[in-house]
């Protein structure tokens, strides 16, 4: 038996390919229901065109700017923190890694597209998928500059993503037309696309109980009863931002801190944008959710394992909405937050554990999730079968 901690799209994903390989899996989570944490209400997006390490002098100088603003994209509780402030130092330390790592996880975010449209088809999973696209756009010429610098790392790992001016941008998504923004410009991957994580999650897991049998259990689970599962049986940790309590147990430590996001979901979006955005400027992204809803999500906050959803962290998305959309309706919206399980690498952790062979890790992947779980659900299987 091998038993996934975590429900989420990590702890799904994972699932599945094992069970598919003909292990017996079960699912435990704290939460009643899968994807109730981190995996329930993101911004969306499957994109590649997303891929981009954070380190980078460029973001490290953006960051410090923010970081007197109120409501800046990026906010950090100044309060003292090892944990906080190691994690930063070995940030700072993969600057010199940045393009490396920002090629590696374009690739895996390009595998992992058609890794989910594999399953979504053959297993006859519905997402909410829409296929528009994803539309990155820029409002002063050094950020777009920069853009077309990083495009180079993309071309490397094999994305088509193509310079649009403003026009172009207008044309791909004509709510832009009556934004009050001004753009000067964008880039346009036709091959990213977005879909709801949370009911993604929950469509699959009810899929592989069926077809394989897979279990699920609500349980919070300790310290003890996780080296007790492990003494017994084969576990994989992917427990998000919990993974690193976890991995205590077995005398592994994960370098993961909580960056917390936030989302604001817009239902009965009417004439709103089809096309997928983000938004450099103030790094919000943008999803349409089938036809009935729009999602706006974004912001990067330090401040611990809190989960307490800030009226003045919720504004700026419901600004940004009012401002590029400002015909569409947003009088009734519903706000949410969630932690991401960031490395200072920005790389997801895919390892078996140093010290009990019988434990595995799956986490560790940031804002990108959604990206790359089905890939490095692909990894972690492969890697089972290679250890036994």
């Amino acid at each position: 038996m091998i038993t996934v901690v975590g429900s989420g799209i990590t702890g799904v994903t994972t699932a599945y390919y094992l069970a598919k390989a003909g292990y017996d899996v079960k699912i435990i989570d704290k939460e009643r229901y899968p994807a109730m944490m981190t995996s329930y209400a993101n911004g969306g997006q499957l994109s590649a065109s997303n891929a981009e390490t954070w380190n980078s002098l460029h973001n490290v100088w953006k960051g410090i700017k923010w970081m007197a603003s109120y409501d800046a994209p990026l906010k950090i509780n100044p309060r003292p923190s090892v944990e906080k402030y190691s994690w930063f130092a070995k940030f700072l330390a993969n600057i010199p890694h940045r393009e490396k790592n920002t090629i590696k996880t374009c690739e895996m975010a390009i595998e992992a597209h058609q890794l989910y449209k594999n399953i979504a088809d053959k297993e006859g999973i519905d997402f909410d998928k829409v296929e528009e696209g994803i539309l990155h756009i820029y409002t002063n010429k050094k950020d777009l500059q920069h853009a077309r610098e990083t495009n180079n790392l993309y071309k490397s790992a094999g994305l088509e993503r193509r310079e649009v001016s403003r026009s172009e941008a207008e044309a791909l998504e004509p709510a832009l037309m009556n934004s009050e923004k001004t753009i000067i410009g964008g880039f346009y991957t036709a091959e990213d696309f977005t879909g709801d994580i949370h009911k993604f999650c929950a469509n699959l897991l009810r899929h592989i109980q069926k077809k394989y049998a897979v279990q699920f259990e609500q349980k919070s689970v300790t310290e003890e009863e996780i080296e007790f599962i492990a003494e017994t049986g084969t576990v994989v940790i992917c427990a998000g931002t919990g993974s690193k309590f976890l991995a205590r147990s077995f005398g592994d430590s994960l370098p993961i801190y909580p960056v917390k996001g936030y989302s604001i979901t817009v239902y009965n979006p009417g004439n709103g944008p089809w096309t997928s955005l983000l938004d450099d400027e103030t790094k919000i992204v943008s999803s349409r959710l089938g036809s009935s809803r729009f999602r706006a999500a974004g912001t990067a906050e330090f401040n611990g394992y809190n989960r307490d959803i800030l009226q003045h962290r919720i504004q700026p998305l419901v600004n940004w909405t009012e401002q590029l959309f400002p015909t569409m309706d947003t009088e009734t919206i519903v706000p949410w937050a969630g932690l991401r399980p960031m490395t200072p690498n920005m790389m997801p952790i895919v390892c078996q554990s140093r010290k009990n062979k019988n434990v595995y890790y799956n986490t560790g992947h940031g804002h990108l999730g959604w990206t790359l779980s089905a890939y490095t659900a692909v990894q972690t299987r492969d890697m089972m079968k290679n250890d036994r």
